[in-house]
């Protein structure tokens, strides 16, 4: 049996990006920077300061492509091999992370990620999400590695817009819902009880303090409920994966996520955003009842999540685009994970269902970003 819990060791604190070096150093003596443009932008000055003090030379900066697709991934394979570079640094959302997991995975280097934004477990897990190069979900690469070391600088990640943590926290949320159901298709084992364990706390820390930690990105201040999300979204969450595998892996509600991004309109809305919204359109296909959803939607409220497809974008469909949102969203691995059958009629009837229960609880006036 081999048990991927996370990366090897993950380090947050307030300005660590300046000590950065300290703990690279272990890894080797040349590095190469991979992330986003406005990402390298926000570490590098400081990343190549700490590095030089350590006796690291940062040799290349490169941007990772924008999407986490197989042609970026071969690209910077193909522009690394051979280059005398002993570890890589990924940086950036979850994408760009992605992407640099499994070019460390092909060229069998050590990785240390360092996020900007706390959006996503990406920093955490082993798999790589795999895109086209227009956003499309493609699927899941397992040949990809989790980061030897995760360096989290608290104020960098509380100097991204908030609009990143409220989607963290939405990619989150699908923890529990997710892993309690996929877990049913599974014979217990002491690993994937754990991972439902772990589930059940990520899903109550996030209710009991995400509005807190919001609001602390919001007034910039950085506060223990604010690092405690952090560490939830990024690190503890991944954990469920790690311990649960493919027994506790995203199921209905990153499925029609997945599904949803066949339409341009939801591109500028971000993963956990639609993820979110996949909560309850899992929830409407089990057969959840419309007020056991909508304390899940107040809290949706309560932080900025979206909880329609108007919020998201999409203001109509005609026949045929549900009918392929249907057929499309049967076919993700994700969906395989759901303890029943689902057809392509039931998920257009759960997200119809969903996106009615939203509707009637729009406020008269939607946030600016929506």
């Amino acid at each position: 049996m081999k048990v991927t819990v996370g990366p090897g060791q993950y380090i947050r604190n307030i300005g660590l990006l300046k000590e950065a070096g300290t703990y690279i150093k272990n890894f080797g003596k040349t590095a190469a920077l991979i992330g986003g443009h406005n990402s390298s932008e926000i570490v590098e000055v400081s990343l190549r300061n700490s590095l030089l003090e350590n006796g690291i030379l940062l040799k290349q900066t490169l941007w990772y492509g924008g999407e986490s697709s197989r042609a970026n991934i071969d690209r910077l394979v193909a522009e690394l091999t051979d280059k005398n570079i002993d570890v890589l640094i990924a940086t950036g959302g979850g994408k760009a992370i992605d992407t640099v997991k499994a070019v460390a995975y092909r060229l069998n280097k050590p990785l240390v990620a360092i996020p900007t934004i706390a959006a996503t477990c990406a920093a955490a897990t082993p798999i790589t999400i795999l895109y086209s190069n227009e956003g499309e979900f493609i699927g899941i690469e397992r040949r990809a590695k989790a980061p030897e070391l995760v360096l989290v600088d608290s104020e960098i990640i509380m100097n991204a817009p908030v609009r990143y943590l409220i989607a963290g926290i939405g990619d989150t949320l699908a923890k529990w819902f997710e892993t309690k159901t996929s877990v049913k298709k599974a014979v217990p084992t002491v690993f994937n009880q754990t991972a439902v364990a772990i589930a059940g706390q990520v899903y109550q820390t996030l209710l009991q303090i995400g509005k807190e930690a919001v609001n602390s990105v919001r007034t910039r201040k950085v506060t223990k409920e604010f690092e405690d999300i952090i560490d939830t979204i990024i690190l503890v969450s991944g954990s469920v994966s790690g311990y649960g595998g493919d027994d506790c892996r995203t199921a209905g509600a990153h499925a029609i996520y997945s599904g949803l991004t066949i339409f341009p309109e939801v591109h500028q809305t971000y993963h956990g955003e639609i993820v979110a919204f996949g909560i309850l359109a899992q929830l409407c296909m089990e057969k959840t009842s419309e007020d056991e959803l909508k304390p899940l939607i107040n809290f949706y409220q309560e932080i900025g999540l979206p909880y329609s497809l108007k919020q998201m974008g999409v203001r109509s469909l005609t026949d045929s685009q549900w009918q392929k949102l249907g057929e499309i969203t049967v076919t993700i691995e994700d969906m395989a994970n759901m303890p029943f059958e689902v057809t392509p009629e039931m998920v257009i009837e759960a997200v119809r269902q969903a996106d009615k229960i939203g509707k009637g609880m729009l406020p008269a006036v939607l946030p600016t970003w929506q």
